[in-house]
């Protein structure tokens, strides 16, 4: 049996996991209620605002160190089982949500879900640079990066209707089935690699194989990945570690913090932040795919992928840019407010997009996972830093400062792309 469009039906797989990340990640948060809600989380086991952040950041600490050991862990035993781990871990720690007693249970769980979760990233990073030609991959990996801004869009009515039916305990167990029956279609469909997958047209294989780097082309079963400390004597690498470190925090601004800028500076409830909070992420799923698309068309009409990279973070670098001025000068009322974040994280996904790619266009398959790792691990750590700043900042000043501090981050995220990668090719030939 063969199978036109191969690669699409992987990345569609993966975009699917992306999805049920965030549904899981966002549970939590959306049945943690308050303590005098005894059907919600905290009011069924007694946890506090203060239990709350303490779980919030033992999960981003977990998270930060999964991606180091999940992109070192995918690079090892490669794409197929890498996923099988990962999503079977999240999976399986998402259900056992539904046996806590207390602070503890939830902690450890979370824990596990952290490091698990984090896998989903440097995985699909090595995945498309497996099944998908240079020119493609940032647009493949702009629909990867769309299942995070979906799954941030479809949660918040899917949980709470699944928690009004049946509760928080029964809502984790079927939400962390899906992560556990998505295995079966991974392990039928990604038997392996395009070079030796028996479904694979030979058109397909070829128009994968040529597209790809000379060091990928010529990689093997038996090729060996570089260590870190190989892989950041390339000051290239640098480009990608701290691009991810600057930036980061401007998608994490808005999805941990925008609900509580909306209540605290408009007084919205629950309910109008539910109306409003969902908008924004679906100008991050299209920023997601048509900077993918961008950055293709460019690659195809110059032959260059250094053009096709940095134009297309340029655009988006200065979209945000503009963008997060925007709020401060013109977000006086919610709806200009969620209209102008809307235009913020679409320029951040048109441009993140390709930033997460460039792993793979710098280092041949065995080494991108280590790489896509340990830069996502950086900017993880570098939300924590903000998290543990924003209320400090918001409470003495203003969200002002907070948004004039993550403004000046895009040109030193962009000048470190451009200053670490004066030009975006392969070090590996």
């Amino acid at each position: 049996m063969k199978v036109k469009g191969l690669r699409w039906f992987i990345i569609g797989l993966i975009f699917v996991a992306t999805v049920i990340n965030y549904i899981d990640r966002s549970a939590l948060a959306i049945m943690w209620g308050s303590s005098d809600q005894p059907d919600s989380i905290s009011g069924s086991l007694g946890l506090t605002k203060s239990d709350y952040g303490l779980i919030l950041n033992i999960f981003m600490v977990f998270y930060a160190l999964g991606q180091l050991f999940s992109g070192k862990l995918f690079d090892k035993v490669g794409t197929r089982i890498g996923y099988v781990i990962s999503i079977g871990v999240w999976g399986l720690s998402s259900f056992l949500h539904s046996t806590v007693r207390g602070l503890v249970g939830l902690t450890i769980f979370r824990s596990t879900l952290g490091i698990s979760e984090a896998g989903n990233w440097p995985g699909g990073v090595k995945s498309n640079a497996e099944w998908f030609p240079i020119k493609e991959r940032a647009f493949a990996q702009g629909l990867f990066n769309a299942g995070a801004s979906i799954g941030s869009v479809i949660a918040p009515p899917f949980i709470a209707t699944l928690f009004v039916a049946f509760g928080w305990r029964t809502t984790f167990m079927v939400i962390g089935s899906f992560g556990i029956l998505w295995i079966i279609p991974w392990l039928i469909i990604n038997k392996s690699g395009p070079k030796t997958h028996p479904w694979i047209t030979e058109e397909e294989q070829k128009f994968i194989i040529e597209g790809q780097s000379k060091a990928d082309q010529a990689a093997t079963a038996d090729t060996k990945g570089l260590s870190l400390g190989q892989i950041l004597s390339h000051k290239e690498s640098w480009a990608i570690v701290l691009g991810r470190f600057f930036l980061e925090p401007i998608w994490w601004l808005f999805v941990g913090w925008m609900p509580l800028y909306l209540a605290d500076v408009y007084g919205f409830d629950v309910k109008e932040v539910g109306m409003f909070a969902w908008v924004p992420y679906v100008g991050a799923a299209l920023g997601s795919i048509a900077g993918g698309y961008v950055s293709g068309q460019i690659i195809s009409k110059t032959h260059s992928i250094d053009k096709g990279r940095k134009l297309t973070i340029l655009i988006g670098g200065v979209i945000m840019f503009l963008g997060l001025i925007a709020t401060i000068m013109f977000g006086d009322s919610p709806e200009r407010f969620v209209a102008i974040v809307f235009f913020v994280l679409f320029g951040f996904q048109f441009a993140i997009g390709n930033v997460q790619t460039l792993p793979s266009d710098l280092f041949s398959g065995k080494s991108v996972g280590s790489l896509a790792g340990l830069a996502g691990m950086v900017g993880v750590f570098s939300v924590i830093l903000m998290n543990f700043l924003v209320p400090i900042i918001q409470e003495k000043f203003s969200y002002t400062p907070i948004f004039v501090a993550i403004a000046i981050a895009v040109p030193l995220g962009l000048g470190s792309i451009y200053y670490f990668a004066r030009e975006i090719k392969s070090v590996e030939e």
